[in-house]
């Protein structure tokens, strides 16, 4: 039994000269699920949302439609981790209104936090006390190669990065529970559109991984100039059969 493709991008913005691939009617984010089942919200890494937010949200959007939501830079760039019950509790009596919708935690460090056995396993613990659902980390220092036993026993999953920063980060590894690939545009960071030949080799990957049963995300992060919704259509267009809307 296969698992379902969650594509989509990191935010629901659409370029205008993609809205007849969408419904004509609706808000911003309605009209982005008209065609995508998965999104990635970047913004609560920048400021918190309100609970009743997130609950507005997630009665945007079909069933079956899933939110990714990265996790504050509050708890990640500025605690480093370290004595964050308190910020995580907030974060998620925030994030959790999402409800069933909610279908993801996206933990990306900062390039200069490095892989410390101790604070990563207080942390992720922690987390664990109080979420039970995917989460996956998205490291940027070559120590968190390090951390595979830690993140298989707390079921993290490591994200799957393009363009890789650390040695084989642009394969999935940790937990896999989950399988998660953000595609960050290159060689233009944020900039590089994939291309027809790039999605396609992109799209087998996936497909292989939802054939094993895993729950399988690729989330396009090349929004500066637009064009991750181009390439997140062109993937859905190769293998709809892996996609519910």
């Amino acid at each position: 039994m296969t698992a379902t493709l969650m594509v989509g991008c990191a935010g629901w913005s659409l370029p205008r000269e993609y809205w007849p691939a969408f419904a004509g009617e609706g808000t911003h984010l309605q009209r982005y699920a008209s065609r995508f089942n998965a999104v990635e919200i970047n913004s609560s890494f920048y400021r918190p949302h309100q609970a009743k937010t997130y609950a507005r949200w997630a009665q945007s959007v079909p069933p079956g439609f899933r939110f990714s939501v990265k996790m504050p830079k509050f708890i990640t760039h500025e605690l480093r981790l370290q004595g964050c019950e308190v910020a995580l509790d907030e974060f998620l009596g925030q994030c959790q209104h999402l409800g069933a919708q909610l279908g993801c935690l996206l933990v990306q460090l900062p390039p200069s936090l490095s892989f410390e056995p101790g604070v990563a396993s207080a942390f992720f613990t922690a987390l664990r006390e109080r979420f039970a659902g995917a989460v996956v980390l998205e490291p940027r220092h070559a120590s968190w190669l390090a951390a595979e036993e830690l993140l298989q026993g707390l079921q993290i999953g490591r994200v799957a990065a393009d363009p890789p920063v650390i040695e084989s980060g642009d394969a999935p590894a940790g937990w896999q529970g989950v399988r998660y690939w953000r595609l960050h545009g290159s060689p233009r960071l944020y900039q590089s559109a994939y291309g027809p030949e790039r999605v396609q080799a992109c799209a087998r990957v996936l497909s292989a991984s939802v054939e094993e049963g895993i729950p399988t995300w690729c989330i396009f992060d090349n929004t500066a100039s637009g064009l991750a919704t181009s390439d997140a259509l062109s993937l859905l267009d190769l293998y709809p059969q892996h996609f519910q809307p």
